[in-house]
């Protein structure tokens, strides 16, 4: 009994101890994107990615680096490198926490990325895609403040373009502020990011 209580203490001691390694290095890759260096930051999400198997977190993030980047590219084959690796992260990610609204935001963020790059090639392949995205998503938690802020500057840029009102969306967009307002991350390294951008738009709504 006294061997099977300190195999159990030791098992629970490097389980805390495997998470504990596992946060510090997410936390040393944040601080590497935070001060410029995205591509170190990058290269340290993969090493964390290959060393834990089942956390979709650094796949996600790996993602996230990748359509930032990509926006305002203008070169189609830049543009195809780093997205298809985002995609990489992101199926990736998907196999390891299935129905998560978080890879599914940043799944609509990457296919915006191919929208934004050339609206008449890839707005008729991926429009419907993205709404569908971000109903799944709301659907599964309309109180995550990424998914409403997605949800509704989607919604909006498809307005502006086919010169549709676009208050709705103005509306929905401060509503997601007061979701950020009040939203806590599982966890430090948890995606919580958004909140500026948000405040941003529905400064513009106001303009």
């Amino acid at each position: 009994m006294k061997q099977l209580i300190i195999i159990i203490i030791l098992f629970v001691s490097a389980v805390g101890t495997a998470q504990t390694n596992f946060e510090k290095g997410m936390q040393k890759a944040f601080e590497l994107w935070q001060n410029g260096n995205a591509d170190e930051a990058q290269n340290m999400f993969e090493r964390i990615a290959n060393a834990e198997s089942e956390e979709w977190l650094p796949h996600y993030y790996i993602a996230q680096i990748n359509s930032l980047k990509s926006w305002n590219v203008k070169d189609e084959a830049v543009l195809k490198a780093q997205l298809d690796k985002a995609q990489e992260h992101l199926n990736s990610a998907m196999a390891i926490s299935k129905d998560n609204p978080e890879l599914m935001v940043m799944q609509a963020q990457v296919l915006t990325n191919w929208v934004a790059f050339d609206g008449m090639t890839y707005g008729m392949k991926y429009s419907a895609k993205i709404s569908e995205l971000y109903r799944q998503a709301y659907e599964l938690d309309p109180n995550n403040p990424r998914v409403a802020f997605g949800k509704a500057e989607w919604g909006m840029g498809s307005a502006r373009y086919f010169g549709q009102d676009t208050t709705p969306y103005c509306e929905e967009m401060e509503r997601s502020i007061e979701l950020f307002t009040n939203f806590k991350p599982e966890s430090a390294i948890h995606p919580d990011w958004g909140k500026e951008r948000a405040e941003e738009v529905v400064k513009s709504c106001k303009e």
